[in-house]
């Protein structure tokens, strides 16, 4: 087994279950809350949840990172976008200089936005850009393998690697983002290819494109699959022949947010692609992804229906960068102020509806102990590239 290969493994073997425990006490600390029981809905099914992936029963983040991925696609030679390969360099210049709007929304949000050249066909120089180029953009995917198999691992590994040294500095939570002209052509060809939902269903508009150029995408994928035949039962045969090394870089930021029980926002069409890479890889990360919004790209929803994730925001974007990640940001962060600053019902020495108001500690105590968990749904993002 190769070196690369072998340290794929041991991120996958980290990731373990959430702890039902610190979920269930959460959940009763949620239930003697001064409301009446599941009236905040969502918001508390998704402190329960976070609760479970940290182990901490009173979640809280001060430290969070969007990590935007960047990388060009040979496949653009095809045709498949409206606008050129060279917005992929230019837009990661933007991020750096903080004017995209995923800057100005992880500004307002607490976030700090981490660039990474995975693989960008230019020559990029920045004080603040990770550099980690696998190649210069990938191989045109309807003339045969986006990338080799080697180069899918590398570019997973860098995801997992800057996860890694920043859960070192203390972030506990990651959103996804990314930027590459073309990359919503290969996040279509990945869900076609593991899912078996026909091109033609899956493609969307990405960067504004017109009907004709809907259907030459749709067309452009399918030729894809039939030049390469990737194996949906291999997750990197899938992204090496069809993916992209953003999509790589991505699935490799969820599995180590997985394997260092970190809660990862799942952005939009592109970041829920990657997302299903990394749940063929390990299926226990999905227990760790919490899904934004819904992209107003066609295969979104479709797309997260296959991961059973719930999103929390459907506002009829399809920006991409990590833009609905980080709006999502917002409502974490209310759910976990609720579970850390709102009085019980012992505390506040309000009835609890079902005999006097509760006066002491023991009495929460013992309402704590003698509540179940409840049934969490999975909340769980969009790119036009």
């Amino acid at each position: 087994m190769k070196t690369e290969e072998q340290k794929l493994e041991q991120v996958l073997n980290k990731i373990v279950a959430p702890d039902p425990t610190i979920a269930a006490e959460t959940s009763a600390h949620v239930d003697i809350l001064t409301k009446p029981p599941g009236s905040l809905g969502k918001l508390e099914d998704l402190v329960i949840r976070l609760a479970g992936m940290t182990g901490q029963a009173r979640p809280r983040f001060d430290r969070r990172a969007v990590i935007v991925m960047a990388a060009d696609h040979g496949v653009v030679a095809e045709g498949i976008s409206a606008f050129p390969a060279e917005v992929t360099p230019q837009m990661v210049m933007n991020f750096l200089a903080g004017g995209a709007a995923v800057n100005v929304l992880a500004r307002h949000a607490r976030a700090e936005v981490i660039c990474v050249d995975v693989g960008v066909n230019a020559d990029l120089d920045h004080a603040n850009l990770l550099s980690r180029n696998i190649r210069k953009g990938t191989a045109n995917m309807a003339q045969g393998a986006a990338m080799t198999r080697d180069e899918a691992i590398q570019a997973i590994l860098v995801g997992v690697d800057v996860v890694t040294a920043e859960v070192a500095k203390g972030t506990g939570l990651f959103v996804t983002g990314e930027m590459g002209i073309g990359n919503t052509t290969a996040s279509a060809a990945v869900m076609s290819a593991l899912t078996g939902i026909a091109p033609a269903s899956a493609v969307g508009r990405g960067t504004g494109l017109d009907d004709a150029g809907m259907l030459r995408k749709a067309a452009v994928i399918s030729q894809a699959l039939s030049v390469n035949t990737p194996d949906p039962e291999d997750a990197v045969d899938v992204l090496c022949k069809v993916g992209g090394l953003e999509i790589a870089g991505l699935a490799g930021v969820i599995l180590a947010a997985a394997a260092h029980r970190c809660p990862v926002v799942i952005d939009g069409f592109i970041s829920t692609a990657a997302a299903l890479i990394a749940r063929k890889l390990a299926p226990l990360s999905a227990a760790y992804m919490v899904a934004s919004h819904t992209s107003h790209e066609n295969g979104h929803a479709a797309l997260l229906r296959e991961l059973d994730l719930k999103p929390m925001l459907d506002l009829d974007m399809r920006l991409g960068e990590g833009t609905g990640g980080v709006l999502s940001l917002h409502l974490i962060d209310a759910a976990c102020l609720i579970l850390n600053e709102m009085a019980t019902f012992a505390s506040a020495g309000v009835s609890d509806g079902t005999n006097q108001a509760s006066d002491s500690d023991s009495s929460e105590k013992e309402h704590s102990t003698g509540s179940s968990i409840l049934t969490v749904s999975p909340i769980q993002g969009d790119g036009s590239r």
